[in-house]
């Protein structure tokens, strides 16, 4: 499985500087990448940042999230990056 650094880096540079909770870069259909920051009962903790990179098949959102890609014609690997913000 061949994951590009560029897509990598732009993913943890959007959960690390960025201020997003979950960043999701499409590569194809059946391959994704993405980074979440780990979030806490009152929030983040800012003092340590704990970050898990996920690499591989789509989990069930993100299969749902590609179906509706493919409706609208969208190409692979997709352009723009899937953020998701923390609640407030």
């Amino acid at each position: 499985m061949k994951i590009p650094r560029s897509t990598l880096g732009k993913v943890l540079e959007l959960v690390l500087e960025g201020g997003a909770r979950q960043a999701t870069a499409y590569l194809s259909e059946k391959q994704i990448v993405k980074a979440t920051r780990r979030t806490f009962k009152r929030g983040t903790r800012h003092s340590t940042i704990d970050v898990v990179v996920t690499a591989g098949r789509p989990n069930y959102s993100d299969r749902k999230y590609i179906r509706d890609l493919v409706k609208v014609g969208e190409k692979f690997p997709v352009r723009k990056i899937r953020l998701k913000w923390p609640k407030s």
